[in-house]
């Protein structure tokens, strides 16, 4: 067998997340962004046996410009002539960005050290055509660098390491809920002239739990709309509650933009 290492990018509005949902991915019902690489594939092998491995399975609908995944393959192909191949058969919304040799022991999900997300949201009246699947709309009426302060001390709380059992979905394969933190702040974003009064979340830790992050960020747009306090974040940051803060951010602002590895 030979072995690959891929970074990918895709827009996930067409796809029901990376996972596939089945074992035969030419008959799957609902799209998804490991199954039709692993098409791809299949067509370049003469429809042989092949894996592909992601480091990170994305929900559907959100976006990636930095995914990893590892492939697995019964015959040897050069990795830029792979690459070649796979973006000609790719449909246009699935792009791989860099391919090279690896090996039988390399496995993404566990060479991850930490990940970064962005989560992008537009603050305009009214939403924007040009970032409507990739950016969240959240009209804020009033002083908008006030609020965006606001979010940025929320932000500073989820800095470290926590429980963040609060803030994800029930995951009967992972048992703790703690995580680190590394980085989450508040940045502008310039999209002019496609679009105006655009930020994104950015937020860097060691591992993200089952909707983790669309859940702080659900916080975030609560918080932004008055509808809860800083010191309710903080207070479900302390302890196990039976009920959510706020729902989860819709998926489309969600952004992997990068995955860190061990050297």
């Amino acid at each position: 067998m030979y072995y690959y290492r891929i970074k990918i990018a895709y827009k996930g509005t067409r796809y029901f997340g990376w996972q596939a949902q089945s074992t035969d991915t030419l008959y799957e019902s609902r799209p998804t962004i490991e199954g039709r690489i692993l098409n791809c594939l299949k067509k370049m092998t003469h429809y042989q046996p092949c894996t592909v491995s992601g480091a990170s399975r994305t929900d559907g609908g959100v976006h990636a410009q930095g995914q990893i995944a590892k492939i697995t393959l019964p015959i040897e192909i050069n990795p830029e002539h792979l690459m070649m191949g796979l973006n000609s058969l790719l449909p246009y919304d699935i792009r791989i960005l860099a391919c090279v040799v690896s090996t039988k022991e390399y496995q993404p999900t566990r060479t991850s050290v930490s990940k970064e997300y962005h989560y992008y949201f537009g603050t305009s009246l009214i939403d924007n055509v040009a970032t409507s699947d990739i950016a969240l709309n959240l009209p804020i009426e009033g002083n908008v660098p006030d609020a965006i302060a606001l979010l940025r001390r929320v932000c500073q709380l989820f800095v470290g390491r926590h429980d963040f059992y609060n803030f994800s979905s029930r995951d009967k394969d992972v048992s703790k809920t703690v995580r680190q933190i590394h980085y989450c702040d508040i940045h502008p974003l310039d999209f002019s002239p496609l679009a105006e009064n655009m930020y994104y979340l950015k937020i860097i830790g060691d591992g993200f739990l089952k909707y983790m992050i669309r859940y702080l960020m659900g916080a975030l747009i609560d918080l932004a709309k008055g509808r809860i306090t800083l010191e309710d974040v903080e207070g479900y940051l302390q302890q196990h509650q039976p009920h959510k803060l706020s729902p989860k951010a819709k998926a489309h602002g969600l952004h992997l933009v990068s995955i860190n590895e061990v050297p």
